[in-house]
């Protein structure tokens, strides 16, 4: 190697995800810009980590508040992009219309369990935050005012976002039929299981690690010091018990800290059993909900 020349192995290496250019925005849906597959994060041995990001058209009213979404799909499975089964026909699409309220999106990928166990997904959703808050000046963001929202596995997630120590801490939380309890039996969810994807996530049955289930269980770090959580669970849930999110409302509730249940009759896991209205309306309260907890006017 000649001396003064970068390694030939740093020269074929893409650019790190702290420096590399940012992507052209393409114009979405409802006045709103979007910028695709951005990486944020390198994990050796694995893929790169990337995100989404929806911006309103015009940014010239400040820093933008931050939703940032994490995907459900039983931490086995899903798309960053995807809210949910009742929203994929939507046009405009739920992060466009999120965007168009004048808060920022960002739909971010973490680790699967069948890449890597928990806490992974965690750290992962950390990462796109921290990348967030680095590239804040270039993306007109501000992340002091960032609202966690997540559905099914990804409401887990968020509330774990919202609930243990994140930098920057989520100002809220918005949590569709997410699990909150791994240590107990609700519903179909057997502890002893090796094959329910709660264990899949843990690397072993529950039972067979409390102390990791505990660690991995939002209901475990329920504090009175927790941001305000809207949590959203249709009764008849087949998949996650409408219980999880019952009982976190409870520990929050005792504790004084801020949460607002709203449990949906006749609906089952991702809203199954909903008129497409009655979603909705659903989404709607939600994003009335990050509005008033950002600050923003939409």
């Amino acid at each position: 190697m000649t001396p003064g020349l970068r390694p030939l192995r740093e020269l074929i290496a893409a650019p790190h995800p702290d420096v590399a250019p940012l992507p052209p925005a393409a114009r979405g849906a409802s006045g709103t810009r979007v910028l695709r597959g951005v990486p944020f994060a390198e994990r050796v041995g694995s893929r790169p980590l990337e995100l989404d990001l929806w911006l309103p058209e015009d940014t010239g009213r400040g820093p933008l508040p931050l939703v940032l979404f994490v995907h459900g799909g039983a931490w086995l499975r899903g798309r960053r992009d995807d809210m949910g089964m009742l929203t994929r026909d939507w046009d405009p699409g739920p992060f466009a219309r999120i965007a168009a309220a004048g808060v920022a999106v960002a739909c971010a990928d973490y680790r699967l369990s069948g890449e890597a166990p928990f806490p992974a997904p965690v750290e992962d959703l950390r990462a796109a935050l921290r990348w967030l808050g680095l590239r804040a000046h270039e993306l007109h963001l501000d992340l002091d005012r960032t609202v966690v929202w997540g559905e099914s596995a990804g409401g887990h997630l968020a509330s774990l976002l919202a609930l243990t120590r994140t930098e920057p801490a989520p100002v809220a939380g918005v949590v569709w039929y997410g699990p909150a309890d791994l240590t107990a039996a609700r519903g179909p969810f057997d502890p002893h299981s090796p094959t329910t994807p709660e264990a899949l996530l843990l690397g072993g049955p529950p039972a067979a690690s409390p102390d990791l289930a505990r660690e991995a269980s939002p209901l475990a770090h329920a504090h009175r010091g927790a941001p305000p959580l809207l949590l959203f669970h249709g009764e008849e849930d087949s998949m996650v018990a409408c219980s999880h999110s019952r009982d976190l409302a409870a520990r929050l509730d005792g504790l004084g800290a801020p949460v607002r249940l709203r449990t949906v009759p006749g609906a089952d896991h991702g809203w199954y059993g909903l008129s497409g209205a009655q979603v909705e309306a659903v989404f709607d309260e939600s994003l009335r909900f990050v509005v008033r907890a950002t600050g923003r006017s939409a």
